[in-house]
């Protein structure tokens, strides 16, 4: 029996920068061209919330945001100076006095104290939610720093919340989860957080942390502002130990620009009017005290600001292949609900509906997704992805190149991460491991590999321009975590700007 392995290397999508200019690089085109919405001079007004040390610390080390830092990373291109915030993003940062909240000091030991022996973890995220809320209003900052210590940005807790019953149909789940993970592959921590990254996880609600207890309570405010958290040690380690104050500053001030409503780049090369859908599910307890999976989906495209969406409670035992699926009217309701969001924001019907999925689509599913996008949609392609064991080692030195699809005996390879031609670098350990793609029903795989490519460049949580996941899924698995802080009936802010 002939296999035939097909290999080709899609040409990296670029993104688009003022005045249009075009680049793959944001850390190479931004001091060039300025941000994709550059009108002139941006004020960035911040507020800072933490002790009266990580206030202090946090307000000094933004204040040299306006200033030049030098790369200390071996290599320079991939690792570029800080040319400051105004060559960088055409951006000034205003920080006054009066949007200052320092956090008691007493008050706080004696929480953590408590927090660390699983108790007082909701007063703590309360201490500091107070803190933040005092700021919003009419005269609220544009994004809020909140700078914590080590001991605050690892506290994890028990979730009390949980029955006996409950925990240990978790502890179930949990095990189910790992089994699957390991029978992928002999897997490396950085596969393992890979892997994680594409599958509901019943830590989520096994346990609560504090950055994602406290993310859950500002968004759920009506008045909320997007908050920056930032750790001590972010601020405080040498530039000789991980990544120089030059890149940490790249990191920060493109994150703080776009929470602050700004646009750092977009991307040049997806069609206008498509509407690109992740949908994932993750684990939330039901009022009742039965284990179900919430539905979420999240909303990309050109045209509007990316969204989210609520989907059904899905029960836990409604599963195949130990994967949950959403029945036909689950389906169709949620297909609904993100075609009127999108009229909404867009004012018109998409050209085009994708919807992304990590695991295959179940007849019940194509046939609801369709049903409702058959209606009111020219085409509606049903793409799935997921992790593979499969991988390719290129002859000589280098790594696959990321964006090379691979075809074999009717499967695709497509590798989002690998080497990276204009870093001159594989940014990796091990050999990059691909996603698998495929689609339920006719469609252009390589064309749809192309789009998941260029939404794997959305991601302005970072300055490196490059994600593993394209934004539909990374950011649905966002909104799936928070959800588990939520109340049953709450809805979880739309907004992409609160999640990163």
């Amino acid at each position: 029996m002939t296999v035939q392995l097909k290999i080709d290397v899609l040409r990296e999508p670029m993104l688009e920068f003022s005045n249009g200019e075009l680049d793959v690089d944001p850390r190479r085109a931004l001091p060039l061209s300025g941000p994709s919405d550059d009108r002139g001079e941006k004020v960035i007004r911040l507020g800072f919330v933490g002790l009266a040390d990580d206030v202090s610390a946090a307000t000094e080390w933004f204040s040299k945001l306006e200033q030049f830092m030098p790369a200390k990373e071996k290599n320079s291109q991939r690792y570029r100076d800080w040319p400051g915030l105004k060559s960088a993003l055409n951006a000034r940062f205003e920080i006054d006095e009066r949007q200052k909240r320092v956090i008691d000091s007493s008050k706080y030991q004696l929480l953590m104290n408590e927090a660390h022996r699983g108790q007082k973890f909701g007063e703590l995220v309360e201490l500091f939610d107070d803190a933040i809320a005092s700021l919003y209003g009419d005269e609220a900052p544009d994004c809020i720093v909140l700078c914590i210590k080590p001991e605050l940005g690892d506290l994890r807790a028990a979730n009390p919340g949980l029955s006996p019953e409950e925990r240990h149909a978790l502890e179930m789940v949990r095990a189910e989860e790992e089994s699957d993970q390991l029978a992928l592959f002999q897997p490396t921590p950085e596969e393992l957080e890979a892997a994680s990254a594409l599958q509901t996880m019943a830590d989520d609600l096994l346990f609560r942390t504090f950055y994602r207890a406290l993310k859950a309570r500002i968004m759920s405010d009506n008045q909320s502002v997007p908050v920056q958290i930032i750790r001590r040690e972010t601020i405080d380690r040498p530039d000789d130990t991980g990544h120089s104050h030059a890149t940490r500053a790249w990191n920060a001030a493109v994150s703080i620009y776009y929470k602050a409503k700004g646009i750092p780049w977009r991307p040049a090369d997806l069609p206008k009017n498509v509407c690109f859908v992740g949908v994932s599910f993750h684990h939330m307890k039901k009022r009742g005290g039965h284990l179900v999976y919430a539905s979420v989906a999240q909303a990309y495209s050109t045209d509007i600001e990316p969204f989210a969406i609520k989907g059904a409670n899905i029960d836990h035992n409604q599963k195949r292949d130990r994967q949950p699926y959403l029945d036909e009217d689950q389906a169709s309701g949620l297909m609904e609900q993100i075609l009127n969001e999108y009229e909404k924001r867009a004012g018109v019907s998409p050209d085009r509906v994708v919807v992304h999925k990590t695991s295959h689509y179940q007849p019940e599913e194509e046939n609801g997704f369709r049903k409702i996008a058959d209606q009111r949609v020219a085409n509606c392609d049903l793409v799935w992805l997921r992790n593979t064991s499969f991988r390719v080692v290129r002859k000589g030195t280098e790594e696959p190149w990321r964006g090379t699809l691979c075809s074999l005996d009717q499967h695709d390879y497509l590798f989002t991460s690998g080497y990276i031609p204009w870093w001159n670098e594989f940014p990796g350990m091990h050999i990059p491991a691909p996603l698998e793609i495929g689609s339920m029903g006719e469609t252009d795989i390589r064309a749809r590999a192309h789009e998941i490519l260029a939404l794997t460049k959305m991601n302005w949580n970072s300055s490196d321009g490059i994600t593993r996941l394209p934004i539909t899924l990374l950011f649905a698995k966002r909104v799936g975590e928070l959800m588990c802080e939520l109340s049953d009936n709450a809805t979880p802010n739309p907004s992409y700007r609160f999640y990163i």
